[in-house]
């Protein structure tokens, strides 16, 4: 429990010491309008209690990512814990923290254009097609998978809440921010944190009563205990795996909602960087529960694909199943009904933001204005028909290429924050050193990973070495750009 424990109040002290040091080292000013003030129009610039900004915030960028991905990147072994408190506090923080604050600072507008302005037009242009996939991605596979979870506990067929989802989707992507999300975010809040409070209770419990044994970091943890190390090693597997605990690009397309939203930038700290951190105690939480239930990480893993007997029955164990284990076992029949129903709520308050940052992306592309519920019908009728097309068709093919896109987004969004800082001339380090490490992990990503993940399966040593190559390359290219403009500065 000890481990636990201090990656807990790791995260915690990560919120209070350097999420302080960014803000100030960014320099967020008390005194400049927010576009939230400025640019006011009733409908996705609209200035909401700070409180209700950061509970929409989190359940944006809380899916099932820190959920089922910490339970899936738990069968790598504690590495993960490592990599959740160190990835979350200097990486997914800062990026989150950057994107929605630059995002203010430039009138609310959507990554695209935000990383036009630092990167340059080329890089735009690549970017507008990764974020509208991921974008769509995400809302379709929220779509499916809630529909599955809500059969599962309700016994109703999954295509009546198909239907219901969807509609639920549609209202939320065409109404004003603060008339639905705005309304049954607090709620759906607060059935979030009752299950991570009900987990963390159970967990700390269960180890004080000899009922859950924890698992401890040692120096024999740092290895990979995955039970096909051949087809998932450890660098750079994990780091794609775990991505909404640590650092997922996805976040910085939802920033930018809740930028049009924040009525002072002294509240960007809790919201973006705060929101991050949030996220990253509900991954250490779910990591820790799948390791300890299952009897450490060879447990879980044997679980997963040799199977377990659940009411007579040998079945293999899925994070939606090992949830399911999890919160029945430790939370009783009431308890795992609410848990579950946290479950849900993270997909669904992603997939809603996610088809409403769809909808304003392509608007901001096309200077297409938004006020009147008619205009955003004209975006809403065709993306909403692509998205129910993909929901009947077979998406799994598709879909093993977003983690990566995911973070291949969250690099490009670390070397915009890197672009923004050498132009005010400020020490880009706390950007581009993240930046190089993402960087490094996509590109041997997609030399190591294997075929059926988006990869081309080839030896870890060219994964590593081109990883490196192209990592250190830009790494170089912006000391560069840095120095010419420190240069320029001076004369």
């Amino acid at each position: 429990m000890v481990t636990f424990l201090l990656c807990i109040l790791a995260l915690v002290a990560g919120f209070f010491v350097y999420g302080k040091f960014v803000d100030r080292f960014f320099g967020a000013d008390r005194n400049r309008e927010t576009p939230a003030v400025s640019k006011s129009d009733g409908v996705d610039y609209i200035p909401l209690p700070t409180w209700k900004v950061f509970v929409i915030q989190f359940l944006n960028i809380a899916g099932l990512g820190p959920v089922f991905g910490a339970i899936m990147g738990a069968a790598y072994g504690p590495m993960a814990y490592l990599w959740i408190v160190i990835g979350c506090i200097f990486m997914g923080a800062v990026h989150d923290y950057f994107s929605g604050m630059l995002s203010m600072r430039n009138g609310g507008v959507n990554m695209p254009d935000l990383v036009g302005r630092y990167l340059g037009p080329g890089v735009k242009k690549a970017l507008i097609i990764l974020v509208c996939f991921l974008l769509l991605a995400v809302g379709v596979s929220f779509v499916t998978g809630p529909a599955d979870l809500l059969q599962t506990l309700t016994g109703w067929d999954k295509s009546i809440w198909l239907y219901i989802v969807f509609i639920y989707y549609i209202l939320a992507t065409l109404l004003p921010i603060d008339k639905i999300i705005g309304s049954v975010y607090p709620l759906f809040g607060a059935v979030l944190l009752f299950m991570a409070v009900g987990i963390f209770g159970a967990l700390v419990v269960g180890d004080v009563r000899g009922t859950v044994v924890m698992e401890e970091m040692t120096w024999s943890s740092f290895r990979n205990f995955h039970s096909d190390p051949q087809n998932n090693v450890l660098i750079p597997m994990l780091f794609v795996v775990i991505s909404c605990g640590a650092i997922s690009g996805f976040h910085s397309t939802q920033s930018p909602l809740m930028s049009r939203c924040l009525k002072n930038e002294k509240y960007g700290r809790p919201v973006f960087y705060g929101a991050m951190i949030t996220e990253g105690i509900v991954a250490m939480i779910w990591a820790a529960a799948a390791i300890s239930f299952f009897g450490g990480p060879e447990g879980l893993n044997r679980a997963a694909t040799e199977g377990i007997m659940i009411d007579g029955v040998l079945t293999k164990v899925t994070p939606a199943v090992a949830v399911d284990m999890i919160c029945k076992s430790w939370l009783g029949q009431f308890g795992a009904v609410i848990a579950i129903l946290g479950v849900i709520v993270c997909p669904i308050t992603s997939g809603d933001t996610a088809f409403r940052s769809l909808r304003l992306t392509i608007a901001d592309l096309t200077k297409y204005d938004q006020t009147k519920i008619a205009r955003r019908l004209v975006i809403c009728v065709p993306v909403f028909a692509v998205a129910y097309f993909c929901c009947m068709v077979d998406f799994s093919t598709i879909w093993q290429y977003v983690g990566i896109c995911n973070q291949l987004l969250a690099a490009v969004v670390l070397w915009t924050a890197s672009a923004y800082l050498v132009g005010e001339r400020k020490p880009h380090w706390m950007t581009s050193i993240p930046a190089t490490f993402i960087s490094f992990v996509c590109v041997s990503y997609f030399f190591i990973a294997p075929y059926r993940a988006g990869g081309l399966h080839l030896a870890p040593v060219i994964g590593y070495a081109a990883g490196a190559a192209v990592a250190l390359a830009l790494f170089v290219f912006c000391i560069v750009k840095g120095r010419q403009a420190a240069k320029v500065s001076l004369s």
